[in-house]
């Protein structure tokens, strides 16, 4: 299994990027900055956010303070201002009692974050009072208490309720307070700047604030976080890196100011004075999906720790040259890996011929996240197989999970339903399709749901389907789409018949065919159907079993001979042999059948003079 944690190791030669972060914040040299680490979700942010804080940590005496903040996780439960503000304090603290320089000044930052918690509490309530709605929290529960003080109608009860609040005030602010200072709101503000200013002075470091997730947040959330990093915290020897997805944040920007006159211009000049430097994670193309999905296999192999890392390196080496055509295949990792053990071999094999369509294909298009999600996919469902002793080709499995993920969801349906009436478990339908897209040649006519481009490039995917029995895959795969075959909607006498048709090798007794005609007329469509996917599967027309099977069940209900004769008239007449013409040629629903053949130029000569003979 695959990890969706943040990773320190770099699969994919984005280490110069943030190197080149890096150096931003060192030439910056002590100046506020603010990078914005930009990218949909599951494209690697996090881990950038990793690589860039690596890059600094292993510059020689480093004077960095790194906190990581992620602002979802404080959501709902605490002011984000506040919460911020609170864990950058207790990162300085835990620095200051390591290095014994700045304790006292970190501790009365702290104090101060304490406080700032209750204005906030205060600016809220005076926002609710504004427009007449009853203020909710601290302060709200002494302003319910004492309206009733207020309103002339004073009882008993009021004035407990009132002492109550009165308390509740005292002991909440006296863990969230600083002594008490004669001091107006704005100049406490400034106060917090300035100590915060002279804290990182007196310890000598440069605090660099890590701030993920923030695209997961509640526009109100986002907003409050990125405010307080530029009214409270962007000062000199800061360094802010937000990792969010840009689109969200702009988003969280007109939510916020919804109602105002606020156009496009306006939102891109907001976030740009937020955000000071922007930085987008490279998409993947399919040269670093294919060194990605190889990497991730090589990681779970059984090598050494330090083989990996030297595998890796070389990897990355080889993508900073892929602008000159160098590439990261299965032929390059041979190369890297001379000994390489059978299993990690194949699935390297496996990884070169899936990335071209886990580049291109739009519900994946190169995501790391949602790379790791199918092979974990295919983890599973391999894990399933090997529990319940069943067989299965791993690379089919894999094809299988992509055409589930990517394709149609009718599609899907169809590749399953033909799979499950089939008697051995091919989808032989496929065949023609699978062999012009291994040759290269056009499938412009593909019937719904079936025509898209991403179903054409997955036809020429090894390895081929058509004449695999896929019945076990579709065993491990069973928590999309339920298996339901032909016989299972067969009553027990049903099913006992129809292997007793199956199992002819001339006409039908007449005790079957009376025992065929007790049946309901739905059971006896339901195993004429059964019958007509498994003559699909034949190749040769003379006299297979299954063909008395089918006339025993039009002896029990002629109306079944439309199926038939729909069938006869779709078999290639080269498949035709002159044994069968005696079969069925006494039967008045097959003339029409048996002059089609008769005129076709391509019908072999043995089966036309049959026919005649038939006169």
């Amino acid at each position: 299994m695959w990890s969706d944690n943040q990773t320190d190791k770099d699969f994919l030669n984005f280490k110069c990027v943030a190197d080149t972060a890096a150096e931003l914040i060192v030439k910056a040299n002590g100046q506020p900055l603010s990078m914005g680490v930009s990218g949909g979700w599951g494209v690697g942010k996090s881990s950038m956010l990793s690589l860039i804080s690596n890059a600094l940590r292993l510059r020689d005496g480093s004077p960095y303070i790194f906190v990581e903040f992620n602002a979802w996780l404080y959501q709902g439960y605490d002011d984000a201002r506040a919460a911020l503000m609170d864990v950058i304090a207790r990162n300085l603290i835990k620095h200051a009692e390591q290095s014994e320089t700045g304790l006292d000044k970190a501790k009365g930052f702290l104090s101060r974050v304490n406080w700032l918690r209750m204005a906030g509490m205060a600016a809220g309530t005076a926002a609710s009072l504004a427009v007449g709605i009853p203020p909710v929290g601290l302060i709200g529960t002494v302003w319910s208490a004492g309206k009733s003080l207020l309103d002339g109608s004073i009882t008993e009860e009021d004035v407990k309720r009132a002492r109550e609040a009165g308390k509740k005030v005292t002991d909440e602010a006296s863990t969230m307070l600083a002594p008490a200072k004669d001091s107006s709101p704005p100049q406490q503000i400034q106060d917090l700047r300035d100590h915060f200013q002279s804290t990182l002075e007196e310890m000598g470091v440069t605090l660099i604030v890590l701030i993920d997730d923030l695209d997961r947040c509640l526009p109100s959330t986002s907003i409050a976080t990125l405010e307080a990093v530029r009214l409270f915290l962007f000062l000199p020897n800061t360094a802010f890196i937000i990792a969010a997805d840009d689109r969200m944040i702009r988003q969280a920007v007109r939510v916020h100011f919804q109602g105002t006159d606020l156009n496009d211009d306006l939102v891109t000049n907001y976030f740009d004075k937020l955000v000071q430097v922007p930085l987008r994670v490279p998409p993947l193309g399919t040269q670093d999906v294919r060194a990605y999905l190889m990497m991730l296999f090589v990681e779970n192999s059984t090598l050494i720790d330090t083989e990996k890392e030297r595998i890796r390196t070389e990897v990355c080496q080889q993508l900073s040259e892929s602008w000159k055509g160098k590439r990261v295949d299965a032929t390059f990792m041979g190369k890297v890996i001379p000994d390489c053990p059978d299993e990690l071999r194949a699935n390297l094999d496996l990884a070169d011929r899936l990335a071209p369509l886990m580049a291109t294909a739009k519900q994946i298009a190169g995501n790391p996240r949602l790379i790791k999600r199918f092979l974990n996919t295919l983890s599973i469902r391999m894990a399933i197989a090997r529990s319940q002793g069943v067989s299965v080709d791993e690379a089919a499995l894999a094809k299988v999970i992509l055409f589930e993920r990517c394709a149609a969801e009718e599609a899907y349906a169809d590749l399953l339903k033909n799979i499950n009436e089939s008697e051995t478990g091919k989808p032989t339908f496929l065949a023609e399709w699978e062999q012009k897209a291994a040759a290269g040649e056009g499938l412009e006519e593909m019937p719904s749901p079936w025509d898209s481009n991403f179903v054409r490039d997955w036809l020429a995917l090894e390895p081929a389907l058509a004449e695999m029995d896929m019945r076990a895959i579709v065993y491990v795969s069973r928590e999309h789409m339920p298996i339901i075959t032909p016989s299972d909607q067969l009553s027990s006498e049903a099913a006992e018949i129809m292997e007793a048709l199956l199992i002819l090798t001339r006409n039908c007794p007449d005790p079957l065919i009376t025992k065929t005609k007790t049946l309901p007329g739905r059971e006896i469509s339901l195993i004429m159907d059964r019958l007509l996917a498994r003559a699909r599967q034949e190749d040769a027309w003379g006299t297979p079993n299954v063909l008395f099977a089918m006339l025993g069940v039009i002896a029990a209900d002629c109306s079944q001979s439309r199926a038939f004769t729909t069938f006869l008239d779709r078999i290639p007449v080269g498949q035709l042999q002159a044994d069968i013409i005696p079969v069925i040629g006494d039967y008045e629903w097959a003339k029409a059948t048996l002059d089609k053949w008769k005129s076709n130029a391509t019908t072999p000569g043995p089966v036309k003079k049959a026919i005649k003979n038939l006169i």
